[in-house]
C-alpha cells in the first residue's frame, strides 16, 4: 500500500478535504513563488549585475535577522493557539491583542536598532537608502496575519494575498527597473507589496473574522514573551548560521560573491520551499493527528529525495539559464544541495513531532546549540574559502540540526 493510501486511511473525509485545500493553496502559491523569481533572477542579474544584486541581497541580510524578533515565534504559538481555540472568539481576541502589541513593540526596537546600524557605520551609510527600504518589509511582515489563517486552516487567504504581492513584484521589475542605477527600486518595491498585503489581511481579520483589538495588561504581554521565549530562540538563532554567512561574504568578500551564493541559494531553495509548504500544512494537522506521523515523515523523505536527484541532473541547465560561469559555483551548488537533507530533518523531527509533542525547549536547545556551532565557524570558514565557505557552513549547521533531533526521536522511541 501506497504512502499516500496510508495516510488517507487515517483520515477523515473532513480532515482530508481540509489537508488538501490547504496543501492545493499552498502549492500554487509556493510554485509561482518560485517560478516568478526565476523568471525575474536572470533579468536582474543582467540589468543591475551581481555587483548591485549583492549589495540589495547585503542590505536584505542585514533585515532578517530582524524578521524573527519582530515575529517573536507567532507563527508557531498562534498557529498552534488559533487552531486550539477558533471556536471560541473571545480567545481569538485575546490572541489577536496578543501578537499586534508584542509584534509592535519588537518592530519599534528593531527599527531602531538598524537605524543606529546604518547611521553609526559609514559601510552601511552609503546605502542607506537601501538598508531604510529593506527595513519597511518588517511592518508587512509585522501586519500580515499568516498566523491566523493558518491557524483556522483558511490557507487559501494566505494564497491570494501573497500571490497578489509576488505579481505585482514582479510586473514592477520588468516596468521600472531599466539599468543599473535603479537597484534601489528593488527592495522598495518588495516592501510595497508586504505592507499592502499585510493591510488587506489586518481588513479581513476585523470586517470578516470580527476581530477586536484590545489594551492588555502588562503582566499578561510578559507573560507570552516569557512563554514564548524558548521557541523564540528556536526560531531566531538559525539566522547565526544562515543568515550570518550571507551577511560575513558581504563584508569579507566582494558584493558579486554575494550575489552568485544569492542567485544559486533561489535555485536550491526550491527544496526548501517545498519542505516548508508540507510542514505548514501538516503541522496544524499533526496537532490533532498525532498517530498520522509515520506516514508524514515517510512522504516528506520521499518527496526531497526525488527533488534532490533532479536538481543534481540539472545543474547545467540552471547554470546555462542563470549564465553563471564561475570555476567555484558547482561546488556551491551541489554543497548546499547535501545541506537540504538536515533541513528536512529539522522541520520532521522539530516543527512536526517535537513540538506538536510540547517539547519546546528540546527543539530550542537543539537549534541554539547547531547554531552556535554554525556561527562560530561562519569566520573561518568565510574568510578562507569565500562564498564556498559559506555554503559549507549552511549544509553542515542544517545536518548538525537536523540530524541531532533525528537521533533524539530515534532514543526516545527506542528504534
Amino acid at each position: 500500500m501506497g504512502i499516500i493510501s496510508k495516510i488517507k486511511e487515517k483520515l477523515k473525509n473532513k480532515d482530508a478535504k481540509t489537508l488538501l485545500e490547504n496543501f492545493i493553496s499552498l502549492s500554487a502559491l509556493q510554485l509561482v513563488g518560485m517560478i516568478l523569481p526565476l523568471l525575474t533572477l536572470p533579468y536582474v542579474l543582467r540589468v543591475v549585475g551581481f555587483e548591485k544584486y549583492g549589495i540589495v541581497v547585503f542590505a536584505a541580510s542585514l533585515i532578517a535577522y530582524f524578521q524573527s524578533l519582530t515575529d517573536f515565534s507567532f507563527k508557531i504559538t498562534a498557529v498552534r493557539d488559533v487552531a486550539i481555540f477558533k471556536n471560541s472568539p473571545k480567545k481569538l481576541n485575546l490572541i489577536y491583542s496578543k501578537v499586534l502589541i508584542i509584534k509592535g513593540i519588537f518592530l519599534g526596537l528593531s527599527l531602531l536598532i538598524i537605524g543606529l546600524v546604518v547611521f553609526l557605520f559609514p559601510s552601511f551609510y552609503e546605502y542607506k537608502a537601501i538598508y531604510f527600504y529593506s527595513s519597511l518589509l518588517l511592518v508587512g511582515y509585522a501586519l500580515f496575519p499568516e498566523w491566523f489563517f493558518q491557524g483556522i486552516e483558511k490557507m487559501r487567504y494566505i494564497t491570494y494575498l501573497n500571490l497578489g504581492i509576488k505579481i505585482f513584484f514582479t510586473i514592477c521589475i520588468f516596468v521600472f527597473i531599466k539599468k543599473e542605477e535603479d537597484y534601489w527600486i528593488y527592495p522598495l518595491l518588495q516592501s510595497a507589496g508586504y505592507i499592502g498585503a499585510g493591510l488587506v489581511g489586518q481588513f479581513l481579520l476585523v470586517y470578516k473574522y470580527k476581530l477586536k483589538f484590545m489594551l492588555l495588561p502588562m503582566r499578561i504581554i510578559k507573560d507570552t514573551v516569557s512563554s514564548n521565549f524558548p521557541l523564540f530562540v528556536n526560531q531566531f538563532v538559525p539566522t547565526l548560521y544562515n543568515n550570518t554567512s550571507t551577511f560575513l561574504l558581504g563584508i569579507f568578500g566582494a558584493k558579486s560573491a554575494v550575489g552568485l551564493y544569492q542567485a544559486i541559494q533561489t535555485i536550491v531553495n526550491v527544496v526548501i520551499t517545498v519542505i516548508e509548504v508540507l510542514s505548514r500544512v501538516f503541522f496544524p494537522f499533526l496537532n490533532r493527528k498525532k498517530d498520522a506521523f509515520l506516514s508524514y515523515k515517510k512522504m516528506m523523505l520521499t518527496i526531497v529525495t526525488l527533488m534532490v536527484v533532479g536538481l543534481t541532473f540539472s545543474y547545467k541547465l540552471i547554470f546555462l539559464y542563470l549564465n553563471i560561469t564561475d570555476s567555484q559555483a558547482v561546488w556551491i551548488y551541489f554543497t548546499l544541495i547535501i545541506g537540504l537533507y538536515g533541513y528536512a530533518l529539522s522541520n520532521i523531527f522539530g516543527l512536526n513531532y517535537f513540538i506538536v509533542q510540547r517539547q519546546d525547549k528540546l527543539v530550542m536547545k537543539n537549534t541554539l546549540t547547531a547554531s552556535i556551532i554554525g556561527f562560530v565557524l561562519a569566520f573561518p570558514l568565510i574568510t578562507s574559502f569565500g562564498a564556498l565557505g559559506a555554503a559549507i557552513n549552511l549544509s553542515l549547521s542544517r545536518w548538525m540540526m537536523g540530524g541531532r533531533l533525528y537521533f533524539k526521536y530515534l532514543k526516545k522511541n527506542k528504534i
